[in-house]
């Protein structure tokens, strides 16, 4: 669950340790600052501050998950969220005759643990559970939690640093994955568009500057003002991600066949850059609360940007795959059982069943999880509709 926006003076200050490990960071930063003449795009600093070798945000070995770290996602906050995808992964691996999964980066390895003992209880385990993670950090807290949760399965269990050369047939999970990607920040002015980038400032602390928008950037801009129909206006402060077509590039050439389903946070492009939205959506986390403030602390905080899901949309479907449906995360966990799922506990368990309900409005409530969240997914070499969509497909929307 991501903690609402408060001031900067009511974040706690770090320790002697993370703030020297975050000085190191800054050096780095700086360094490459130089390097490149005095500045760099804010697509290079978030991929330094989350990504940096050993210094970053995930590289680095602080907990970022659950209630001592800095967020709580959905497979931490209730085993009915994984168990839910567990059975979507079902009905998927059923339609293919067998398969994987893949689940790209697995956070704790919570969800792949529940994801495993439900689809071991129902006597349907995938051949193989692969995990796409980059962080050494996290593969070995993934591989602890697996060993702990279940260590019969853990054998199936592989870890993989880059995507399967081809040939992948299976279903690809990702949790909130994509709001996790560098973007890139813009701007519009009275004097046209610019790019948001990082300098040193004199007294030698990084600051926000305009650069001057490449001809990549101002044909992204354009092409999402035609989409919309409309420019956006002066004083419109907003960000894209360029990751988008490379990877789902990337997942075409390693799945022959089968599903592609994904979780984060955001909204359809027309939501996205809505005229009031003025300010874009990047957002820092820190210690279970939220700032804007995303020059503190490199490599302490996480940075985050909502998911434009119609480019998501685009991506995917300009890849070779085909949409198989858009809805909310609420819609999504319905349509995949979840009130079955709370049916198997007997209400006069009064505890447990009250400690059950908690869990289904926080992952469903629309002032919670369940509308700012969303689900996509994604076909190839499958014709069916994913029971996760069959509730009610939104995909008109995108």
């Amino acid at each position: 669950m991501r903690p609402p926006s408060v001031s900067i003076d009511r974040l706690p200050p770090p320790t002697a340790e993370a703030a020297a490990h975050s000085a190191r960071l800054v050096e780095c930063i700086r360094a490459e600052i130089a390097a490149a003449g005095g500045a760099i795009p804010f697509e290079r600093y978030m991929a330094l501050a989350l990504y940096a070798p050993g210094l970053g945000y995930y590289s680095a070995g602080a907990q970022k998950f659950g209630a001592a770290g800095d967020f709580v996602t959905a497979p931490e906050l209730s085993p009915l969220f994984s168990r839910c995808l567990a059975r979507q992964c079902r009905e998927l691996l059923d339609a293919l005759g067998g398969g994987d999964i893949l689940e790209v980066g697995a956070g704790s390895g919570v969800m792949a643990a529940d994801i495993l003992a439900e689809l071991d209880a129902a006597g349907c385990l995938p051949g193989r559970y692969r995990v796409l993670e980059a962080s050494a950090e996290l593969r070995a807290r993934q591989h602890a939690t697996l060993a702990a949760r279940v260590p019969h399965l853990l054998a199936r269990v592989d870890w993989l640093e880059r995507l399967p050369d081809g040939g992948f047939e299976g279903v690809v999970l990702g949790n909130e994955v994509l709001d996790a990607m560098p973007v890139r920040r813009f701007r519009v002015s009275a004097a046209g568009l610019h790019e948001v980038g990082v300098a040193v400032g004199e007294g030698g602390d990084l600051e926000l500057v305009e650069l001057p928008a490449d001809a990549t950037l101002a044909a992204a801009v354009a092409a999402i003002e035609t989409a919309l129909g409309r420019p956006l206006p002066p004083g419109y402060d907003s960000e894209l991600n360029p990751y988008l077509d490379g990877w789902f590039r990337g997942l075409a050439a390693a799945v022959a066949r089968g599903a592609v389903i994904l979780l984060d946070y955001g909204y359809p492009r027309r939501e996205y850059y809505h005229p009031e939205r003025t300010r874009g959506t990047l957002i820092c986390h820190y210690r279970h609360r939220a700032h804007e403030e995303v020059l503190l602390w490199p490599g302490l905080q996480d940075l985050t940007a909502n998911v434009d899901f119609t480019a998501v949309a685009d991506a995917g479907v300009g890849a070779g795959f085909a949409l198989a449906g858009y809805t909310t995360q609420a819609y999504f966990l319905f349509g995949c059982g979840l009130e079955a799922l709370v049916a198997e506990t007997d209400p006069a368990d009064t505890v447990r069943y009250l400690a059950l309900a908690q869990q289904v409005k926080r992952l469903t409530l629309p002032g919670e999880m369940g509308e700012r969240f969303k689900a996509i997914g994604f076909l190839r070499g499958l014709a069916l509709r994913p029971c996760g969509f069959a509730l009610f497909d939104q995909g008109r929307r995108l």
